[in-house]
């Protein structure tokens, strides 16, 4: 028993290291408003900005109604929004503007110079690469999009493995060198797996009963697709790591090769009253009874996590 008991706990702790974890853990925060005493600290690199296109590599079969869940959250990121009546408030817009309040605390005072917009969406249903991918070979698809002022994101499909996908990850964030014109350049990339037929318990947490921990019913996907609700989850903290650290000398604590960053400061935090094995007292859609903390457009509903908020030095949420 106590041996099992170890290997338990050797586990989670694997798992707590791991990028867009969706085991919970806690955080402490950090005390007092100087930058020294932040939580994550500015190891003085660049952040991203200007005009940002999010390019997006769909990898496998998508449905096209689960590509436009994906493309409503990047449009829905703007601050200036469609008609306030398509937008259910809180908004993603306002979710953002806690990342923006790094931008600050680094010495860019206009951090609306930072304009993301969604990009060209290459569709790769045949599979090119295989079923089963390497961290390499994920760079190759992300290669695919822009090299410059680009985020390139690399959505798998459900039947597509990668390496370390439900083992300690359920995506991840870098960037990669490239040459435009002749000249040196680097552009950020994501990528994030559909988890719904391999570990939903892990990555779409909570719209599924958690695989470790403590076991509650799951909630309600607000867009009816528990994987690619789960898709939303990942990506909305990875794109805030990548921000704010896109080129691993931004801001973060810890060590460069496993930071902790913006959003998994606050891994498992989503509203108010959060606690280990709850999400937090979510909204909830009086029609369908699904559970969200933001609104987007034509009129989506999404769950965005806590950012840790610099300024106050705690997670931040919409409720």
């Amino acid at each position: 028993m106590a041996s099992t008991i170890l290997k338990l706990i050797s586990l989670i702790s694997l798992i707590n290291l791991s990028f867009a974890s969706r085991i919970l853990t806690t955080t402490a925060p950090a005390t007092g408003d100087s930058q020294d005493q932040q939580l994550l600290h500015y190891h003085k690199g660049p952040l991203l900005h200007g005009k940002i296109d999010v390019n997006f590599i769909w990898y496998g079969k998508f449905k096209p109604s689960q590509r436009s869940i994906v493309a409503d959250f990047i449009t829905s990121l703007s601050s200036a929004p469609a008609p306030t009546s398509q937008i259910h408030h809180p908004s993603v817009a306002a979710w953002w503007k806690t990342v923006e309040k790094y931008y600050h605390l680094a010495g860019k005072r206009n951090s609306n110079s930072l304009s993301l917009n969604l990009g060209k969406q290459i569709l790769d249903e045949k599979y090119s690469a295989g079923k089963s991918l390497s961290e390499k070979q994920i760079v190759q698809l992300a290669s695919q999009g822009g090299h410059k002022n680009a985020i390139n994101v690399v959505l798998t499909a459900s039947d597509v493995t990668v390496a370390g996908f439900c083992v300690n990850r359920c995506g991840t964030h870098g960037s990669k060198s490239a040459h435009v014109n002749g000249k040196g350049s680097k552009f950020a990339y994501i990528w994030v797996g559909n988890s719904v037929t391999q570990c939903p318990g892990f990555c779409a947490w909570p719209f599924h009963q958690p695989t470790y921990g403590p076991q509650s019913p799951p909630l309600v996907a607000p867009n009816n697709d528990v994987g690619m609700d789960g898709v939303v989850m990942s990506l909305s903290g990875l794109l805030a790591g990548t921000v704010t650290n896109p080129f691993g000398n931004g801001f973060f604590q810890g060590p460069s090769e496993a930071p902790l960053e913006a959003a998994t400061a606050c891994t498992g935090v989503y509203a108010k009253g959060a606690y280990p094995g709850y999400a937090g007292d979510l909204l909830v859609d009086p029609t369908t009874g699904a559970s969200y903390n933001a609104g987007g457009e034509n009129g989506r509903k999404y769950l965005l996590p806590a950012i840790y908020d610099p300024s106050t030095s705690k997670c931040a949420t919409l409720v």
